[in-house]
């Protein structure tokens, strides 16, 4: 039996994966098309992969492996498909997945994609980011009184406890929801969880388009700091196993509705730092209590996501604003960490962050090509000097 420091550790980094993101999925999915049903279904079949695929990879392979749903992932989706069939999302998912497991069981590709710029990706991810977190201050015309709120939670959660920010600032958001009478109706629906399958279309444009953009922003927002946060605590995991691991629970999700499931990197310092109470070769047992976690919100999840829907719009744009100024911090730091990629960041962002829709394709797309386009000619010029 865990110590009660190894069981308190996994509900907390559970609690904060689930309570200070949920709002984001639930708005991407509605903002994706998809029916408060295909929504419940959605957020089952990503908190049942997060429990499946993280219980067995932590059995297997003896360490703590923490997993989480794409949170940059989902802010991609709900800026860049919209007006897509349901059909076509799910298939843009499943896309996703298989260029996980293709990654992990290819070494050769892996270090093809090492050759990519941290900077360009970042940038993307940036541009992503920003219509969110500028959407929770535009929220302010509506309801300003919450968003100051909430806004103050938050700055003192992330100079007091940064861990619980989110969660804080997601029980103000109810609290205060709740004291002002200002809850919706909650649309029907299941109470337990329900997995609604769906047949993928695979839409070529929508593929390099969105399903690229959401591999390569999983991977570096997600599942190489995951990697990182492992290494920083002792560990030394091959990336193949983890990456065919969650490409395999994010492929199994995806006709249900779940976008990406992914190694989790700040809720896994949680799990893996000596807070636990437990000897490091000991430690993959938090990762299996965590998983346990999952699976119980995964039995709520349809009721939690009404729960949300019956918030008020200012309430979840502030909640989700307020979930991705970390996210949106961090990329912008390392976009421009590197002097002799500036440039190129710098057009990444703004072309991914303006919402440009060319040909079918989406602004992160042609974010990356910008990027790609002025390293391709500078170096070009270089040589011809």
């Amino acid at each position: 039996m865990p110590p009660l420091a190894a069981l308190s550790s996994a509900l907390i980094a559970a609690l904060v994966g689930f309570g200070g993101t949920v709002a984001l999925v639930v708005q991407a999915m509605r903002m994706l098309g998809a029916t408060v049903a295909q929504t419940g279904s959605a957020v089952t079949a990503l908190c049942l992969g997060i429990a499946l695929a993280g219980a067995v990879l932590s059995f297997r392979l003896r360490i703590p492996v923490v997993l989480a749903w794409s949170t940059p992932g989902a802010a991609l989706l709900a800026a860049s498909a919209p007006g897509l069939s349901w059909t076509i999302v799910t298939g843009i998912f499943l896309s996703a997945g298989l260029m996980t497991i293709v990654l992990g069981c290819i070494p050769a590709l892996g270090r093809l994609v090492e050759r990519i710029p941290p900077a360009i990706a970042s940038a993307m991810l940036a541009g992503v980011l920003l219509p969110f977190c500028l959407e929770l201050f535009r929220a302010a015309r509506v309801d300003p009184l919450i968003v100051l709120l909430l806004l103050a939670l938050f700055v003192i959660g992330r100079s007091r406890f940064p861990n619980h920010a989110l969660v804080l600032v997601l029980a103000a958001g109810f609290g205060a929801t709740l004291a002002r009478g200002d809850f919706a109706a909650m649309p029907s629906g299941a109470t337990l969880g329900t997995l609604a399958l769906v047949t993928p279309t695979f839409d070529i444009r929508a593929i390099v388009s969105i399903a690229i953009p959401l591999f390569l922003v999983t991977l570096v927002s997600q599942n190489l700091p995951g990697l990182l946060v492992l290494r920083a605590a002792g560990y030394e995991p091959k990336a193949g196993p983890l990456l065919v691991g969650t490409g395999i629970a994010s492929v199994v999700a995806a006709p249900f509705g779940g976008h990406a499931i992914n190694l989790a990197a700040i809720t896994a310092t949680i799990c893996t730092g000596d807070d636990t109470q437990l000897e490091r070769d000991r430690r993959w047992a938090v990762g299996v209590v965590y998983a346990a976690i999952y699976l119980l919100l995964a039995l709520f999840a349809p009721l939690l996501v009404r729960l949300f829907l019956a918030l008020p719009s200012p309430v979840i744009a502030t909640l989700t604003g307020l979930a991705l100024v970390s996210s949106l911090t961090a990329a912008l730091d390392a976009a421009l960490a590197s002097r002799n990629h500036r440039d190129p960041a710098m057009l990444t962002f703004l072309a991914t962050a303006s919402g440009l829709t060319v040909f079918g394709l989406g602004s992160a797309f042609w974010g990356l090509m910008a990027g790609f386009g002025t390293l391709a000619l500078r170096r070009a010029l270089n040589r011809s000097v």
